[in-house]
């Protein structure tokens, strides 16, 4: 399978090096950095650490993984699938080829890292992440019937699939924007349990202010009630 990794980057230069080495270079053809108006020196340390570096002017999450996904869906041939990691170093990138295993098996069309059935190092994700979680993954089971875990965000789709989706969320709700459709598209979905670990430098541009908490939040919420 050709598979193509994006990377959605908003002032990670501390860490945005550390997770581009960390890919197994040979489950990748690209590793694709969506710079999103980060003032610091993250184009640059992608770059150096071997990624092709993307640069998207328009804030926001949702905004970065379109960007990247047009990019890889502009390349000849297109990947057969897209994986979606971020770029603060909590993950652990050495996992993508358990992400791949149900896809490449016919097992699932996409497949989620789930922290909340891995190991999670104590502290790297706050109070309000986990009860977040929680609550999302609770009304999605509630409104769709479907018994997610996580909203990781380190996750495994094939390309058609994900275009079947047309995504258009361009902030918070990325994540659960992409896991609700793929049930109303009926996807094949499975998760993998994953590690994970306090974020490499910095502070979470979400969970780390109380804005960012209050944002994601309602964002998410919405999101899941948007669609049914």
């Amino acid at each position: 399978m050709i598979t193509d990794i994006i990377i959605p980057a908003w002032n990670e230069e501390g860490t945005i090096g550390n997770v581009v080495r960390a890919i197994p270079k040979d489950m990748v053809r690209n590793i694709i950095v969506v710079n999103n108006r980060s003032t610091d020196r993250t184009a640059e340390v992608a770059a150096a650490a071997g990624a092709v570096v993307l640069h998207e002017d328009k804030r926001g999450y949702g905004a970065a993984c379109l960007r990247g996904i047009a990019y890889a869906n502009a390349t000849m041939p297109p990947p057969d699938v897209i994986a979606f990691v971020d770029g603060d170093f909590s993950d652990h990138p050495e996992q993508l080829p358990e992400l791949l295993v149900p896809i490449r098996d016919g097992e699932a069309d996409m497949v989620i890292g789930s922290r909340a059935s891995g190991q999670r190092e104590p502290g790297s994700m706050t109070p309000q992440q986990v009860f977040g979680n929680w609550l999302a993954v609770w009304l999605m089971r509630m409104i769709y019937g479907h018994r997610y875990t996580d909203l990781g965000p380190f996750r495994t789709i094939r390309t058609e699939s994900l275009n079947q989706l047309e995504m258009r969320d361009l902030t918070y709700g990325w994540t659960v924007e992409m896991q609700v459709k793929a049930l109303k598209h009926k996807l094949k979905v499975t998760e993998v349990p994953m590690r994970y670990r306090k974020r490499g430098a910095g502070k979470s541009k979400v969970a780390g202010t109380l804005k960012g908490t209050i944002l994601a939040g309602y964002k998410i919420i919405t999101t899941i009630f948007k669609y049914i």
